[in-house]
Parts: C-alpha cells; sequence; structure tokens
C-alpha cells in the first residue's frame, strides 16, 4: 500500500511539472464539436443491445433508472468523458431508435477485439464487430451522413452530424482487453507474445485510416489490469505466490502490460508518422490500479468484491440472471449499494469506479503527454 501512495504522489507531480513545461496557460481550449468511439464493453453505450441481446435489469439502475444498453449501474467513462466535453452522451452507431449523431456516434461493441478472432459470440462472447469492421462502419457513416446533410432542408438536419465537425472531432480508442482475455483463454504464452505486434499494428493502422480521413486529434486508451478482475479471483484455485501487493493475478497482469508498452511504443511511432495528428496515450492501467490499491481510502469495499451476481460457495450466477440450485431459485440481483463497489458484475465497474477514473484521466494525470482532455488538439 505504501508503494502505491508513493506512485500516487509521483503520478501527482508529474502531471504539475508536465503541464507546466507544455505551456497548459497558453493554450485554447479545444473546440470538439463531436466525439467518435471505438472499444468494447468497456465504452459500449447499446451498440452490443442492438446488434444481439439487449441487457437488463439491473444494468442502468443507479443513473438511467432502467437498462439502456451499458454493462454497468450507470454511466462509463466515455458518458463521463462526453459530460467533461459539454457533449450529450454518445447514441451507438447500430441503435435505430431515438438517435441522434449531431455530435458524435459511438462504434463500439461489447465484446470486440482488436484482431477479428475465429470464434463466435455464443460460444464465448467474442463480437464479429472487430476493430476494422468498426472502422469500415465509421467511413460509411461518415460518407452517407455527409450524403444526406447536403440534400436536407436545414430543418432536417439537427441528428445529422456537420460535416466541418469529422475534422475537429475527438476520436478515442477504447479497446484491447477482450483480444488480452483471448490470449488468456488460449493458455499459450508464446502464441500471445507473438500476436501482441500484429495486434498493436491494426490498431495503428485504424488511427491511420482515420487520419487519412481528415481525423486530427486521437485519445488512445491502453487496457486495464486484466488480472485484478474479480472474475478472475472468483473461478481460479489461487496460489499465494500467483498474486501481487494488491492481490491480483501477476501474470495475468503481465499479458496487459505486455500489451500496453507495445502500445505507447507504436503511439509514439505514430506522431512521427503522421505529422498533423495530435495523439495522447491514456494510461488507464495505471488510473485503474491505483484505485485497486485504495479501494478503502478512496470509499469503497475491497476491490475484488462483486456487486452484482451471485458468487457463493462455488455458485456463480451472473449479474441479472436466474438458476435453480438444489430447487431453489436463486435470482443474481445487484448490491443495495452499487457506489460503494469498484467492480460491478466482476468484470465492469461500477459507475462510481468509472467516474472516479474518468476523473483523473481528463485532467491529464495519467497521459502521456499530460494534457488535459479539453487540451489534446495540441501538440506538445
Amino acid at each position: 500500500m505504501e508503494n502505491v501512495k508513493v506512485f500516487s504522489i509521483i503520478i501527482a507531480l508529474f502531471s504539475v511539472l508536465s503541464v507546466e513545461s507544455v505551456g497548459l496557460k497558453d493554450l485554447k481550449t479545444c473546440n470538439f464539436g463531436a466525439v467518435y468511439n471505438f472499444g468494447d464493453s468497456n465504452s459500449d453505450t447499446g451498440g452490443g443491445s442492438a446488434a444481439f441481446w439487449p441487457a437488463g435489469k439491473p444494468c442502468g439502475e443507479t443513473f438511467f433508472g432502467r437498462p439502456v444498453g451499458r454493462g454497468c449501474d450507470g454511466r462509463l467513462i466515455i458518458d463521463f468523458i462526453a459530460e467533461h466535453l459539454g457533449l450529450p452522451h454518445l447514441s451507438p452507431y447500430l441503435d435505430s431508435i431515438g438517435t441522434s449523431f449531431r455530435y458524435g456516434a459511438n462504434f463500439a461493441i461489447g465484446g470486440s477485439t482488436i484482431r477479428p478472432q475465429n470464434e463466435s459470440m455464443s460460444l464465448n462472447g467474442v463480437s464479429p464487430f472487430s476493430l476494422d469492421i468498426q472502422i469500415v462502419q465509421f467511413n460509411q457513416f461518415k460518407d452517407r451522413s455527409g450524403y444526406f446533410y447536403n440534400r436536407s432542408y436545414p430543418r432536417d438536419r439537427h441528428n445529422l452530424p456537420r460535416p466541418e465537425d469529422f475534422s475537429k472531432a475527438l476520436y478515442i480508442f477504447d479497446i484491447g482487453q477482450n483480444d488480452i482475455a483471448a490470449g488468456l483463454r488460449k493458455k499459450n504464452d508464446s502464441a500471445f507474445h507473438a500476436s501482441v505486434p500484429d495486434i498493436v499494428d491494426q490498431l495503428a493502422k485504424a488511427v491511420q485510416n482515420l487520419y487519412e480521413h481528415g481525423a486530427r486529434t486521437f485519445w488512445v486508451h491502453n487496457t486495464g489490469p486484466i488480472g485484478c478482475l474479480p472474475v478472475s479471483l472468483h473461478y481460479h484455485d489461487i496460489k499465494p505466490e500467483e498474486l501481487d501487493e494488491q492481490g491480483c493475478l501477476k501474470a495475468q497482469n503481465a499479458y496487459s502490460m505486455e500489451f500496453n508498452r507495445q502500445l505507447k511504443a507504436r503511439v509514439i511511432k505514430l506522431r512521427e508518422k503522421l505529422p498533423h495528428a495530435a495523439l495522447t496515450y491514456v494510461d488507464i492501467y495505471a488510473a485503474k490500479y491505483e484505485l485497486i490499491g485504495n479501494a478503502k481510502k478512496q470509499g469503497f469495499v475491497e476491490a475484488a468484491n462483486i456487486c452484482c451476481g451471485f458468487h457463493e460457495d462455488e455458485i456463480q450466477v451472473y449479474c441479472g440472471h436466474k438458476q435453480n440450485i438444489n430447487g431453489t431459485e436463486i435470482y443474481a440481483g445487484s448490491c443495495e449499494n452499487p457506489s460503494d463497489f469498484i467492480s460491478w458484475d466482476g468484470v465492469h465497474y461500477t459507475e462510481a469506479a468509472n467516474r472516479w477514473v474518468a476523473h483523473r484521466i481528463t485532467n491529464g494525470s495519467f497521459s502521456d503527454p499530460p494534457l488535459p482532455i479539453k487540451h489534446a488538439c495540441h501538440k506538445p
């Protein structure tokens, strides 16, 4: 715990010094007219529900009062980012009812990967909407929305993005966790490590594709500490030596850290290759790991505790589901106070945890370069 405290102080000091060194006071706030997001369930605001099966109760109960396609009790990090920028929550690209794309669109789908997997949603929850498909969807969205915008009466354009906003928009990538999960599932360390360069390369190609279509500001999340997810800790016969000082699985976190190391190196190279782009690398891993290490100090229960679901005596019933156990039907509902928990369902974070992480990444504390998100369009 002492190491975590020291780490937090170092991060805070680095942020202050670095922000001053890039002349933040002299930078104008970026005018992001829209946000376009690409990702998985960590930032899916309803795409998966529109494409597959709708998220059911008790998801959405904390903020929305009903299920709204998020695998969480309320808002996600992407929701807090939109609010921070003064924009509405992003409509999922695949949702055809009640949507407005004036201020951007969300192409994230739960279960998505960067690299297409030879697996299926019904078999193990892997989405067919891998990152390359999401980019194809965006390019089609940009072309078609521009076509209809230019041929519509002004009064009919209110739900369409303004063509001039595409070059001034913020493009967010929040994807990679499921690629790591696939590597863990296949239990082949050498094969996973051999695949990482290609996974990172495909994300880089997605950034370059958007750049060639006029995108200029990119906010790239690395992936969180997968070995700290309670679902991993509850479903394994774990030996003490397999855990780190925060009670997380060291071997699984090593997968995340290797992916993140190579991702950051590629983002740095992209800055040279794409001279007109402003690329920010966001250390989601460090932010989430700090929260987990300071769970009680930040007002949460133990980080390994799960709010929604039934997990007792080796009986596992996932959030919102029912199961008959020895003649008794068990409903895996939510806890009384989700805001006390970091983990919503063992995999996804609660709204309270998402708010905590969002607050710290939007101010630039975990970014390289260390600029607040409202200044991310600038190159230091």
